[in-house]
């Protein structure tokens, strides 16, 4: 079976620097993007980037653009996300995905287009 297990989370100060990590099993990822989405206490889930597997494209939410990278090691095979510049807002449980199939240019940035899910991994950011 698929398994996305996230790691790497922890409590920081504003403006340090946290590296999740996504280590993913069970299948081949060469026509999937791996996402990461992050939940706060009371709001809904929201994209905060994905990469295609095959290629290395990403794609990022705007809040985090210049903050945060998406990265992939082929042969764990693991995806990261590098996140510095931290903020309090950026306090939430994060999550790895990935999708089943995925044919297009772009990496997907939606909830419903990805189809495997990790436990999550909790960030705190103190100011």
């Amino acid at each position: 079976q698929v398994q996305l297990v996230e790691s790497g989370g922890g409590l920081v100060q504003a403006g340090a620097s946290l590296r999740l990590s996504c280590a993913a099993s069970g299948r081949t990822f060469s026509n999937s993007a791996i996402g990461w989405f992050r939940q706060a206490p009371g709001k809904g889930r929201e994209f905060v980037a994905a990469i295609r597997w095959s290629g290395s494209t990403t794609t990022y939410t705007d809040s985090v653009k210049g903050r945060f990278a998406i990265s992939r090691d082929n042969a764990k095979p693991t995806v990261y996300l590098q996140m510095n510049s931290l903020k309090p807002e950026d306090t939430a449980v994060y999550y790895c995905a990935a999708t089943t199939y995925y044919s297009g240019t772009n990496p997907p940035a939606r909830t419903s287009d990805f189809g495997y899910w990790g436990q999550g991994t909790q960030v705190t950011v103190s100011s």
